[in-house]
């Protein structure tokens, strides 16, 4: 296990925050130093057609070891890290033999992660436990993946006992906005089908996700002397929060779970003249999802009739529940779930409220499922990592790869 923590700290150590405002891929040019390191690592450890392309996409292959015909796999992770945190001078503090009580992260400025609110803590107890320092997020978020996948490869190219199919494996950038999926080339990939390794808790098999779009609505006001202004000021921002104040009030992000969609608005500026209001959209059901869109649809033409055309909206569809794709083939989630009960992990399948890259490669044509790689508390200060979870992630990955060919030996 002393390999999986020294190669995730080797990874977690190197800034790769990506950068929403940027239209280059990577959004940051720190990405290529993990993603050239990771390029070399592979070559280093056997894999062969190992590629990075000009859009820091790394590529490369585990060749079959048996002559049957097995379908070829994929594994993907990401390098990116969250641009809600600082990824800069990551430090990572590893506490061994976790005694069940509060992790000071930084005593000068009294940060500690404590089970009393994060109660997820308390199952890890006599696990060796990595978190930050409080001042960064860690990165397991999804470096933990990275580190996953590049160990179970190494573990079957010194284990040719194990029998096994081709394995493809990617890394990409810019997950955390959105795009980690985008200039994925997915012929070039050549699986028929992978998993992302980009999960939380252990267990964790995910083949749901929400349907999301982006919503962006823009009010034009005129401004007018407020001593003079009867009948001829227009406020934006009065139009703007009346829009807001439309809102089903329990179908907000603090008022859902499960498969509970929402509307959540997290960005408003403007002054008279000028509103601008950013949200979002998500629902697992595709009718209700729709239906979501509909009634913000109707909301600006009910405010247009008695304001005139002053406000607007901007609806963009952003990706789609994956299940859609992956039911007709689910011997995929099959096999996954197989996986971890041979290994005594108890299977916690549930929709993500939220999005993966496996989403949009679904659609792309690339079934996506998604497995733990075993962090928690993501883009925050409180992030942290059991290296026993990645010890077991690294053993799934392994596990999926043996029982695929052994599932098309008894499927022949």
């Amino acid at each position: 296990m002393q390999k999986i923590i020294d190669r995730f700290i080797s990874y977690v150590k190197i800034d790769t925050q990506s950068n929403p405002d940027s239209d280059s891929t990577p959004s940051t040019k720190k990405q290529w130093d993990l993603a050239n390191k990771l390029a070399e690592e592979l070559k280093t450890i056997g894999m062969e057609d190992v590629t990075i392309d000009e859009n820091a996409y790394v590529m490369a292959t585990l060749p079959a070891n048996i002559d049957r015909k097995i379908p070829t796999i994929g594994f993907i992770a990401h390098f990116d890290t969250s641009p809600d945190f600082s990824g800069t001078n990551v430090n990572p503090k590893i506490i061994e033999n976790y005694k069940g009580g509060d992790i000071v992260l930084n005593e000068e400025e009294n940060i500690i992660l404590s089970p009393s609110y994060f109660d997820d803590l308390k199952q890890y107890k006599g696990q060796t436990i990595i978190t930050t320092d409080g001042t960064t997020l860690l990165g397991a978020d999804d470096k933990a993946g990275i580190t996953e996948i590049v160990t179970a490869m190494e573990y079957l190219i010194d284990n040719p006992h194990i029998h096994h199919g081709p394995v493809r494996i990617a890394f990409t950038p810019d997950e955390e906005i959105g795009r980690g999926a985008h200039k994925f080339d997915v012929k070039k990939f050549g699986a028929e089908w992978a998993y992302t390794m980009d999960g939380s808790q252990v267990g964790e098999l995910e083949y749901e996700n929400f349907n999301a779009a982006g919503v962006k609505v823009t009010v034009k006001g005129k401004s007018v002397h407020p001593g003079y202004a009867k009948g001829k000021m227009i406020n934006a921002i009065t139009i703007a929060n009346e829009f807001l104040s439309m809102l089903p009030k329990k179908e907000m992000p603090q008022f859902t779970h499960h498969r509970e969609g929402f509307f959540h608005f997290y960005e408003f500026k403007g002054n008279v003249e000028h509103a601008e209001i950013n949200g979002i959209i998500r629902d697992h059901d595709r009718d209700k999802f729709d239906a979501r869109k509909e009634l913000l649809e109707r909301m600006i033409s009910d405010l247009t009739d008695r304001f005139g055309s002053i406000i607007s909206i901007e609806i963009k569809d952003q990706y789609y529940n994956m299940k859609e794709k992956i039911e007709p083939v689910m011997h995929i989630v099959d096999i996954a779930e197989q996986a971890m009960l041979d290994l005594n992990i108890e299977p916690i399948i549930k929709p993500i409220r939220g999005g993966t890259d496996g989403s949009q490669l679904s659609y792309m044509g690339l079934p996506c499922p998604n497995i733990f790689a075993g962090g928690h508390n993501f883009h925050g200060r409180y992030e942290y990592v059991p290296a026993e979870s990645m010890k077991k992630a690294t053993d799934v990955i392994v596990k999926i790869v043996e029982l695929t060919a052994k599932y098309y030996n008894d499927e022949a």
